[in-house]
């Protein structure tokens, strides 16, 4: 089959990706959660060129190389272990790998997930739409739920509401009632109204932590999805209530992203750390999760945004369009023609 592969960290994974052929693994050799996926569309996330670009320890000690990326899928089960009942050979699923450090990612022919991560495609749902779903959809959910202060009829802050993740947060908290004020840039404010967004603010013709500071104490949750300024936790104290959640989704997966996250941690408010609750969103693969995200696209609660598709064949070209940073929504990948 093929595969995109990478076999060395450290350097812009567009120059390093290589298209190879590799063996699929045979049905016999799964194991007993295991299943052999035939992927028709696949998505692809920051963290998973931000993960092999990194130098340092993270990149060198935690990736089997060489590597093929991808963590998010649509496909066909093409095989399973024969003690495998909750799936049948040829039903359509759809999820996300576990963890960024895989050595055999979606960005393949063929993928072998653990049958908990994944769930039945609903009738009617488009393969590109539920393949574009997994890690930001499942980023935004568990950032929203049911661990922070976010609850029906609360008031919750996103900022950066028109990547993946954002899009995937407003129809969230829009299905469960919850008044959403998002930030972004001024192209980006039609979208993110058109996806439910109550409030949106330009943050290129205001100083954002002023204008939030006007507004008071009003906010129960605040999920950040940028990172930007640099100040927002250390002031949320201003805007945020004094039970509110401060949640951080946005992090680079080096030595200096993870330094900052611990200073935000570790930094007592005396010495002008942050004086609210702080949670940083460590997303994990759960099915009961992912059956959530599957009834949202079956009622039309929730739709991903396609920025744009690419064919297989130019995955490279799709990797380069998400480092630049201004996709609105999520890139996805025709790994092979639907059926």
């Amino acid at each position: 089959m093929q595969a995109w592969q990478y076999s060395t960290t450290g350097q812009d994974i567009v120059a390093a990706l290589e298209l190879k052929n590799l063996d699929i693994r045979a049905k016999s050799s799964l194991r007993k959660d295991e299943l052999l996926i035939e992927v028709i569309s696949a998505s692809i996330n920051p963290v998973e060129y931000k993960i092999p670009e990194a130098s340092g320890v993270m990149s060198s000690f935690l990736l089997s190389l060489p590597a093929t990326p991808g963590l998010d899928f649509c496909g066909r089960v093409a095989a399973k272990h024969k003690d495998c009942s909750a799936f049948q050979e040829g039903q359509n699923v759809f999820g996300a790998l576990s963890s960024a450090f895989i050595k055999a990612g979606t960005l393949a022919r063929f993928v072998v997930v653990n049958s908990n991560q994944c769930v039945l495609l609903p009738p009617g749902v488009d393969l590109d739409q539920a393949a574009a779903t997994g890690t930001a959809a499942l980023t935004a959910y568990q950032s929203l739920f049911p661990n922070s202060t976010t609850q029906p009829g609360s008031h919750v802050l996103i900022n950066g509401g028109s990547g993946g993740i954002g899009t995937f947060a407003i129809q969230m908290a829009k299905a469960r009632n919850i008044h959403v004020t998002v930030t972004c840039s001024t192209p980006n404010i039609e979208l993110c109204k058109a996806v439910g967004a109550d409030e949106v603010i330009d943050y290129k013709k205001c100083d954002l932590i002023s204008e939030l500071t006007q507004r008071g104490q009003v906010f129960d949750s605040v999920l950040d999805n940028v990172g930007v300024p640099d100040n927002l936790y250390h002031k949320s104290h201003q805007f945020l209530k004094p039970s509110g959640t401060f949640v951080l989704v946005a992090a680079n997966p080096n030595v200096s992203g993870m330094a900052r996250i611990a200073r935000l941690f570790m930094q007592p408010s005396l010495l002008g750390g942050g004086q609210r609750r702080l949670m940083w969103t460590m997303v994990e693969t759960k099915q009961a999760d992912l059956t959530q995200i599957a009834e949202w696209l079956a009622d039309g609660s929730l739709r991903t945004i396609v920025d744009s598709t690419f064919e297989f064949e130019d995955v490279p070209k799709a990797f380069q369009k998400l480092k630049l940073g201004r996709t609105k929504g999520k890139i996805v990948i025709h790994v092979a023609k639907q059926p």
